[in-house]
């Protein structure tokens, strides 16, 4: 049995494990939180270095990217430095290829109509394979970037100006304290909403889903929501706020969704190569050896 722990920055009331079997492979699966401690988060990855088969990076961004440019988060690439033998992913694999494949598997498909679709990407950079890909389907997309990350009443309206100020921005912001961007520990489950006015306005709302559950207003009437994976106390919020539809896009396995870095490390353990970064090539052959494909649900 493959073992995979999620070593994650939020509150640690959400741990678990459970077993799934994929392509015919038995997995372990952990989930352990270290309520934004960067000091226990760095820790439990050391502890754990050469004893499991893969670690993801859970509640915490390793990279933001625009365009073809990577840029590391100075803070958690120090947490995960100690690291030498276990593979560490931080779900960024997939976004560059799962994510991006469902954007153009549900335009190919018809099922969404981008055309028509008012869409609101919470963070480009960080979703940077749906990122691209709505660019090339859909003409009207306000990007959050500057609203969640910095705190600015400023949409971005095109990926073009996501990146200029992303090459700008991003060698800087990665210096800093991570929490300063992204919410760690019981922020993870605290709800602030926040302009509402870009809310209501949209009709597709897509990206990750604690800025999702953290930023977005109480009601979200006949909205479609795309995102990674969600709880079932998740999906009650969504039901409740008068969502019409929500689609996941990491694959159902043993009647769950994991989070994009726990999906990721799960495919990184499957294959056996070790801390050799897998290509591009190979995630899609796993996905469709899987037979994935975005996970519909009417509410």
């Amino acid at each position: 049995m493959k073992h995979v722990v999620s070593v994650s920055l939020g509150s640690s009331a959400r741990n678990k494990s459970s077993e799934f079997e994929m392509l015919g492979e038995r997995f372990l699966l952990e989930r352990i939180g270290t309520d934004g401690d960067m000091k226990a988060f760095k820790a439990k990855f050391e502890e754990l270095d050469g004893k499991v088969d893969a670690m993801g990076i859970g509640g915490a961004d390793l990279y933001l990217v625009s365009g073809e440019r990577k840029f590391a988060f100075r803070e958690i690439a120090h947490c995960i430095s100690g690291v030498k033998r276990t593979p560490i992913v931080d779900g960024s694999g997939l976004k560059h290829t799962l994510e991006r494949k469902s954007i153009e598997f549900l335009s190919e498909s018809h099922q969404i109509d981008f055309a028509k679709e008012k869409v609101f990407l919470v963070s480009a950079v960080d979703r940077y394979g749906m990122a691209q890909a709505l660019d090339k389907v859909c003409p009207d997309v306000i990007y959050g970037d500057l609203l969640f990350g910095i705190g600015l009443n400023l949409p971005i309206r095109t990926y073009a100006g996501v990146q200029r100020l992303a090459n700008v921005l991003l060698p800087v912001i990665t210096k800093l304290p991570f929490k300063w961007f992204y919410p760690t520990g019981e922020k993870q489950d605290q709800r602030t909403p926040k302009f509402q006015k870009v809310w209501d306005d949209r009709t597709f709302i897509c990206g990750d889903s604690l800025f999702i559950l953290r930023f977005a207003p109480d009601r979200l009437e006949w909205k479609t929501i795309l995102t990674q994976s969600v709880r079932a106390a998740n999906l009650e919020y969504f039901k409740s706020a008068g969502v019409k539809q929500l689609i996941t896009t990491t694959p159902v396995v043993g009647n769950e969704t994991f989070a994009t870095n726990v999906m990721e490390a799960a495919i990184v353990a499957l294959l056996g190569k070790g801390q050799t970064p897998l290509l591009e090539s190979e995630y899609e052959e796993v996905l469709g050896r899987m037979n994935w494909k975005p996970n519909v649900i009417q509410l």
